[in-house]
């Protein structure tokens, strides 16, 4: 952890004059900012700012939770026949208007009492982008100037919150590129952004998803007008020479390495004026032998001056990412109790279960965090750092290694069949390098905490998490032939160095259908097709168009399977992948052979974490396998996506689970008080409002994880 001292007070100072001018003008900023208060409305993603997942309503209770009755659902009309699309999206409710994505990124306004469609626009009409998940919009007023801002594709849209129209004079014709200042060599790169940025001010404060392999745009973090779509300030995440961090990695590293983007979002400390922004793993995300260093600003939760971007302190929590260790959502915002006093602090949940917990303001650890040394690579030319941070308090919320003492054993046959795999791959413990062997990483890619993050209830001050227990299978495979091989055709290198870590090094997909099969592709698309395909994407696969025309024609001849010679101009292309001597197999769940998870239940928790003390408070399995209850096993959990909400009404509201309920637990002791099957799995984070006295609980149902079925529809609950 690095702060600047001088900056922290210079701080200081600056939010005593803005309490003085809030003292001065409370009666006029209070009415001016009521509406993006949590309570009646859903202001913002998450409910608030600071990304507590909280709600002050407590008309829905655990008293007559149990009486909750559907009060409409909304279809958005998507085909969901082919490919499994989904619904991330954690829906905004402003003054009786509900504002959402579909499935294909369009946008809807709805009435939030009744569900039925005001305005619906469709950025496919306007422009051409491959799809992706998003996670919710933004909304800005000033007066009768009432915007909604989203993103699909390479663009960030305004559109008029009553009408759904492009605001004209918004960058160009309604949208801005979200390429801007990231360089010229990025503009034919994949950037996208999933999870909606956050208003200071005039400013919208945006990060980005990019791809993750070895050609990626950087992550810079970005600050918009929200008036004119122009870039007011940039964040380099991938520091220039001169800027703080830049000894961190390689010579010149940002004029070739991508990544460090914080996808996850952003909590805003409005009063601090203070933006916290997590940041994930530099590319490409297994090997870094082309990126020797720390590598700041990958793997942190940074604290920026949001008028500025200026850098007040910054906390690294994975030195040198091998292990996809991305900050997984925004952090939290809250007030905790140690030694008496009262410390307005940051939390941030990880992939690794860990939870860090830092004084909002200096970033000071408010729990010790130990570097630990960890295990050494052996591959050629990596250079691992020799530690890592581990935080002692509070414990992690999910297991740490998986080992023979904790393979399954809901039956014979499962345990034997993890127990053989075990003995041939490299287990046991956090952080070990990735491998030609194969690499067990627990918890895995997904978390841990994932997207979903955590609620705080600031009335029991408590943080709630579901984490998931799930390994995974990371092995390496060489890019370059040993001296006795055969060099590799230009196809085979272009798969496997750009399509093989998702379909895998033998066509066959993923195992769980979010990577479909490319065996016989040639008898489902035309040549016209393929190409397309891989040009501009399809569902969640990236366009790849700036991979040129030679390597397009000649992976498209190896997927077909026709042969293919080896091209003399392969060698000496110059390119970022040329650095990267190493792909891997494909992101692989550790299954048993009749597709349950590889350890010991539970397979997916609710947790309830004391910051003040640093204790978990308690866990619960969340979701269910009934096939395995009716056998005499325990309630196992399973794996999920998307958060839960906290009430003042003693309620905890997830979906998430893979078994597709919708569930409330007691916020006190994490009994399940009450469930509900919808129409496809709630992979989102629910939102919960109130209109004339009545509240609702809504959640996207949108399917299509963990091979589950898609849906199309949000499905709102209401008391009778």
């Amino acid at each position: 952890m690095l702060c600047d001292r001088t900056l922290k007070y210079k701080n200081r100072f600056r939010i005593l004059a803005l309490f003085l001018s809030t003292v001065v003008c409370f009666s006029c900023t209070e009415k001016k900012n009521a509406k993006f208060l949590t309570g009646a409305n859903w202001p913002v993603y998450l409910g608030g700012k600071h990304n507590n997942h909280y709600s002050p309503l407590d008309q829905i209770n655990k008293n007559n939770v149990d009486q909750l009755k559907i009060a409409w659902e909304y279809h958005t009309g998507d085909s969901i026949s082919k490919g499994n699309l989904q619904i991330q999206c954690n829906p905004i409710i402003i003054d009786g208007m509900m504002y959402g994505t579909s499935p294909k990124l369009k946008v809807f306004a709805l009435d939030a009492t009744t569900g039925v469609r005001k305005w619906i626009f469709d950025p496919a009409r306007v422009t051409d982008f491959s799809l992706h998940v998003n996670r919710g919009v933004v909304y800005w007023e000033d007066g009768a100037d009432k915007r909604v801002f989203f993103t699909a594709g390479p663009y960030l849209f305004a559109l008029n919150a009553e009408t759904g129209y492009p605001i004209q004079t918004f960058g160009i014709f309604g949208r801005a590129s979200l390429k801007s200042k990231l360089g010229e060599w990025a503009q034919k790169l994949y950037v996208v952004s999933r999870t909606p940025g956050i208003i200071h001010k005039d400013l919208l404060i945006m990060g980005t998803a990019v791809s993750e392999g070895a050609l990626a745009a950087p992550g810079y973090i970005r600050a918009y007008d929200v008036r004119t779509g122009k870039v007011r300030w940039t964040f380099r995440t991938i520091p220039r020479p001169g800027e703080f961090g830049y000894e961190t990695w390689p010579e010149d590293a940002y004029k070739r390495i991508g990544g460090a983007n914080s996808w996850a979002g952003f909590a805003l400390d409005e009063e601090r004026e203070l933006v916290f922004v997590p940041t994930g793993s530099a590319s490409y995300d297994f090997y870094g032998g082309n990126r020797k260093g720390e590598n700041l600003f990958a793997n942190c939760l940074i604290a920026l001056d949001a008028n500025t971007g200026e850098r007040i302190w910054h906390f690294q929590t994975v030195h040198h990412d091998l292990w996809d260790r991305d900050l997984p959502s925004p952090p939290n915002l809250l007030t905790v109790t140690h030694n008496g006093e009262k410390i307005d602090a940051v939390a941030q949940i990880a992939k690794s279960g860990f939870v860090f917990l830092f004084d909002r303001e200096t970033g000071k650890p408010l729990f010790p965090i130990e570097e630990r040394p960890v295990r050494q690579t052996d591959l050629e030319g990596e250079e691992t750092w020799p530690t890592q941070p581990f935080p002692l308090k509070p414990p992690p919320f999910s297991g740490q290694s998986l080992t023979m003492e904790n393979v399954t054993d809901i039956s014979k046959e499962s345990h034997d069949f993890i127990a053989g795999i075990l003995n041939n791959v490299r287990t046991g413990e956090q952080f070990i390098p990735p491998s030609r062997e194969g690499t067990v990483v627990y918890p895995g890619f997904d978390g841990g905490g994932e997207w979903g993050g955590a609620a705080y209830d600031p009335l029991e001050e408590i943080l709630y998490v579901n984490a998931n227990e799930m390994a995974w299978i990371l092995t390496m495979v060489d890019l370059k032939p040993g001296a006795s091989e055969k060099p590799m055709t230009l196809g085979a290198s272009t798969y496997m160095a750009n399509c093989a870590m998702c379909h895998g090094p033998d066509m066959l997909g993923d195992n769980t259908g979010t990577y479909p099969t490319l065996k016989g592709i040639a008898n489902k698309y035309s040549d016209l097709e393929i190409k397309n395909i891989i040009e501009n994407g399809k569902n969640f696969m990236p366009g790849w168009k700036h991979i040129g025309k030679a390597r397009i024609e000649a992976v498209m001849s190896f997927i077909k399977g026709n042969a293919e010679p080896i091209d003399a101009h392969m060698t000496g292309m110059k390119e970022h992948v040329s650095e990267v001597p190493f792909t891997h197999t494909g992101y692989n769940r550790l299954f048993d052979p009749f597709g349950y998870p590889a350890m010991k239940p539970p397979w997916g928790t609710l947790n309830a974490i004391d910051l003040n003390r640093g204790e978990i408070r308690w866990k619960v399995p969340l979701g269910e396998f009934k096939e395995l209850t009716a056998r005499g096993i325990p309630k196992t959990g399973t794996e999920n996506y998307g958060g839960p909400i906290v009430t003042a009404g003693g309620l905890i509201f997830i979906g998430a689970s893979q078994d597709e309920y919708f569930r409330a637990f007691d916020k006190k002791t994490g009994e399940e008080v009450w469930k509900y099957k919808l129409p496809a799995g709630g992979y989102a984070t629910p939102s919960t409002y109130e209109i004339d006295g009545k509240q609702f609980i809504v959640i996207a149902c949108g399917g299509g994880k963990m091979g589950t079925k898609s849906g199309d529809s949000y499905v709102a609950f209401a008391l009778p």
